[in-house]
């Protein structure tokens, strides 16, 4: 068994640290508090590979594995957790489905222009009354001729606001339940009869957009179908496995700047005539938060690596997402704590991670869905 990244991991972990360090952290602020996505940023990561990590080179990727992004993504969340979701979901929730269930011709045209940065991509899943139970969705898409006659409302869509081109789940067979659910890739810039509906104003990740998708019979070329029709609830879930990977990742890039503040900030806080790091009290919290990242980054690493060898990883998937993001919120609790009053104040980035970790335990399923999955993986249950 050997725990040592390759020297091309080191490297890639390297140098998104690096650039985390020096593009991110010192506009991470301000983007919060302006709610601004910054295409500078995104077009610096993009140059860098990182909007499309494992996606192949001959669609714009940079073609590493798994393993590679969850390094880069811990370290760019570190940063900025907002810009940690922007190239999570470009990666992994529009990304995976276009690359794995895509024809040849849907990479060449919908996935090159995201994969290399020149566009944004977004995933049309969730709906004001389908977010755990996707089957409840009422999204519907009709075929006439030559189109998909798409109508429905797509609810919390990260990037949706800014995304040219989205994967869009829809009933196209209503007498069949879940599945008669499929996906499409839509080009939404083309397609007369959407457009972007709300922008919800959020209590983190204010950097990057959420908002609705609303399709009023908008017309989608046939071509458009991921797959095969009804194939969409498998390729969703197989796309919330690999997305999950993601979000623990940058659950962990969160808990690792909680601590790292943390312990700067207790060296240089003196009480009582000592350091606050020489309080055992807070000694104890720091501990803790340390081998939680460290548990934290050994499962999804785990996963990371049993996805890059194809194999089954929905359960370590789910683990890694579950337990990382509650580490991100109980490390931002006890950072605040160990901040006192200027944890409190937006003087110290303390109280951003606090607001951004949150999410990390309700998007892309809830930490309560996963233990779901968990569960009905070791009892065997399908």
């Amino acid at each position: 068994m050997d725990f040592a990244l390759s020297e091309e991991h080191k490297m890639v972990r390297d140098m998104a640290k690096r650039f985390a360090d020096q593009e991110l952290k010192p506009i991470a602020a301000e983007l919060d508090q302006s709610h601004r996505h910054s295409d500078e940023v995104v077009k610096k990561m993009a140059e860098q590979g990182f909007m499309g990590v494992a996606i192949p080179a001959e669609y714009g990727g940079a073609g590493m594995d798994y393993v590679a992004y969850a390094l880069i993504l811990t370290e760019i969340s570190r940063g900025c957790a907002s810009t940690g979701v922007i190239m999570s979901v470009n990666n992994s929730l529009y990304g995976f489905p276009v690359n794995k269930f895509g024809s040849e011709g849907q990479k060449l045209k919908y996935l090159t222009p995201v994969a290399s940065g020149q566009a944004h991509g977004c995933y049309g899943l969730t709906e004001a009354n389908a977010g755990s139970d996707p089957a409840g969705m009422k999204a519907t898409a009709v075929l006439d001729g030559n189109h998909w006659i798409l109508n429905g409302e797509k609810k919390f869509i990260t990037n949706g606001n800014i995304a040219k081109y989205a994967v869009v789940a829809a009933v196209t067979d209503k007498s069949k339940g879940y599945k008669g659910i499929t996906q499409f890739v839509v080009d939404l810039e083309e397609t007369e009869g959407f457009s972007v509906g709300k922008v919800e104003e959020k209590l983190g990740i204010r950097a990057s957009g959420t908002s609705e998708l609303v399709f009023v019979d908008a017309r989608i070329p046939k071509d458009a179908i991921l797959g095969d029709p009804g194939s969409g609830f498998k390729q969703m879930l197989t796309t919330l496995d690999s997305g999950r990977i993601g979000i623990a990742s940058q659950a962990l890039g969160i808990a690792k700047a909680c601590l790292e503040e943390a312990i700067e900030y207790s060296k240089v806080r003196v009480q009582f005539g000592k350091p606050l790091s020489e309080f055992q009290a807070l000694q104890f919290k720091m501990a803790d938060m340390a081998t939680r990242i460290d548990a934290s980054e050994m499962l999804i690493l785990k996963a990371a690596w049993l996805e890059s060898n194809g194999l089954p990883f929905e359960k370590e998937a789910a683990m890694a997402k579950y337990f990382a993001s509650d580490t991100a919120m109980d490390a931002a609790i006890d950072g605040v704590q160990i901040l006192g009053g200027y944890g409190y104040t937006t003087e110290y980035p303390m109280e951003r991670h606090m607001r951004d970790a949150k999410i990390t335990q309700i998007y892309e399923g809830t930490n309560e869905i996963m233990r779901v999955v968990v569960a009905r993986n070791i009892l065997g249950k399908r």
